[in-house]
Order: structure tokens, then sequence, then C-alpha cells
């Protein structure tokens, strides 16, 4: 039997009718394009020819707010700066404007709570490789559900193993583009092994990063020890984390290797959604007491705090 051909009315009416997994969750959402917010996840949309769905042209950032105060907004959409002028990309609006989007896109949500993802694609116009195809960058701001980690994870800790999956190539692993393909599978691996989180390394056998969360460990002399940010993306909830607590503690930048993370007081997981939880288990084996640490607990209390203290609050209707 021969597919339906449509009028626009009828494949809008068709579209607004089928079935949107996940719609609960979305909230609010920009399209550059239109220049509005709309609030009907049906309607959450992305051009099929922007090189950015199909051919992974472009970069993204993704917040909380909690409280209605947006964290880290400035240091996001500096890492957001640098990831696009790698790929050679610049967004369609002003820094000023694109803060005033982000943050009128995240009060639309009507939540205390949420996250906020911005994407910034090459744009739309073909289905080729050629850049020039594209004569607009496209950008889309989409708010949703934040789902927080529940407070058994910070107070038992998680577990954690190495992942078969390599880290990215180094030139690849600091530009937070939107090819997150070897994430997935990361994370899907950890899924089927019934662990919490995994962890890669690069080809020489150094440590890198999680899945979307950076990893540091505490040393048997009480040092943070952090992964130099060239294999991995530099974290900002990390860096924050870190710039926050150096008064209180020792902290090294340096490659670090596996074994290190057997013989650590203490593994840590630090990201934006779950700011600093312990690993007391990686590869099976003890971390340490097996009991989430000090260090995790004092970085989880800090940014928490900062939160409050620093975060800018979302705009009222």
């Amino acid at each position: 039997m021969a597919i339906p051909v449509v009028d626009s009315d009828e494949y809008v009416q068709r579209l607004r009718g089928a079935h949107r997994p996940g719609a609960d969750k979305m909230l609010a959402f920009y399209e550059h394009r239109l220049g509005v917010i709309g609030t009907d996840p049906r309607l959450l949309l992305m051009l099929w020819d922007d090189h950015l769905v199909h051919r992974g042209d472009g970069v993204f950032e993704t917040m909380k707010w909690i409280d209605g105060k947006l964290y880290q907004l400035e240091p996001h959409l500096r890492r957001m700066k640098h990831s696009a002028r790698a790929i050679h990309l610049a967004p369609p609006v002003p820094d000023d404007k694109l803060r005033e989007i982000i943050l009128e896109t995240a009060a639309a949500a009507g939540t205390g709570d949420g996250m906020v993802r911005v994407l910034l694609g090459r744009g739309p116009g073909g289905f080729g490789i050629d850049v020039m195809e594209c004569p607009t960058p496209s950008l889309y701001v989409a708010a949703y559900r934040f789902k927080p980690k529940p407070e058994e994870a910070y107070e038992q800790g998680t577990t954690a193993f190495r992942t078969t999956i390599p880290a990215k190539q180094s030139y690849l692993a600091t530009i937070k583009s939107i090819d997150y393909l070897p994430n997935m599978l990361m994370k899907r691996e950890a899924m089927e092994k019934g662990y919490d989180f995994p962890i890669c390394f690069d080809e020489y056998g150094f440590l890198a990063e999680g899945a979307v969360e950076n990893i540091c460990l505490v040393d048997r002399a009480g040092t943070i020890v952090v992964p130099e940010f060239d294999n991995c993306l530099p974290g900002t909830t990390l860096r924050r984390a870190l710039e926050l607590i150096d008064p209180e503690h020792p902290i090294a930048h340096r490659k670090i290797r596996e074994d290190e993370l057997y013989d650590a007081r203490e593994l840590i997981v630090v990201g934006t959604t779950a700011d600093a939880v312990s690993i007391v288990r990686y590869n099976d084996r003890p971390i340490h007491d097996v009991r989430p640490g000090p260090v995790a607990k004092r970085m989880r209390e800090l940014l928490r705090a900062d939160l409050q203290e620093n975060g800018i609050p979302l705009p009222r209707g």
C-alpha cells in the first residue's frame, strides 16, 4: 500500500499526535530560526539536514538550576566558546543574547529545579560534509527535568570499572562536541555489567574520564590528584570544586596510572548532575575502607553552598 502524501496541515496534525517518548521530561525549548520559546514537547524538533544532526558537526553544554538558580553559566559558556572555536564555529547571536536565551528558556520551564541543554550546530542546508552548505549556524536550547542521584549513592558510595572503550583521541577529548558515541557505549557497558560508572584510559594507559564525568583521587598522603586535561574534557564542576577546596587540601595535576586507583584513599566522580560522589569499589576491588570519603563529601558540600551563593537567579515572568 502506498505511503500517503499529505499537505502541511495534516503533516503537523500527525506530528502532534505521534507518540513522543520522554515527553514528560521536556519543559521548554528555543530554536534560533523561530526566535520563540515553545512548551509542547511534540514540537521539540531539529532540522534533518542540520549538520549537527547527520554529521555530528556541533558542540553543546549542559547546566542545572536548583531552587531557581542556574549554576556555572559563565564557565560553561567559556568552554562552549573554546569548543566552537576548535571546530571553526560561532554562535548566531552575541554572548549577552545567548545568556538571555538560556536564562529565559530555563525560566519558562516553570520549575524550581531543572537542566538546560545548549546545542550549537553548523546549521541546515544539505546532507553533505561541505560547511558551505550551511549559511547560518543553528542554536537550540532545551530545558528539561532534573533527576538527582539518590542520597543512597552519597551515603553508601558507588561502583566503577575499567571500560573496554578507549578514551577519545586527545584533540577530540578536549572538545565538548555532540559526538558522544564512545560515551554512550561506555554507559551501555556499565549498565550491562552492573556498575554505576565506567572509567576509560588513553592509549598510554593513563586515566582519562568517565562517560560524562571527571574522575580524580585522593592519594595516601591526602593530596587530591587530578588527571591533566589533555586526554579528557576539562570539567567545569571539577574545576570549581578544586577552586573551592584548594585552601583545605593540596592538589596535584599529573598523569595517573590504573594501579594508583587501587591504592587511593578516595576515588571521586565529579560532574554537573552528581556534584561529587565516592567510588567505593573499582573493578570489584575495595577502595580504602569501602566507605564514602571526607574529601568527596566536602566537595559536594562546597559545590551546593556555592550554587546557593553564586547561582544566577532565573528571571521571573
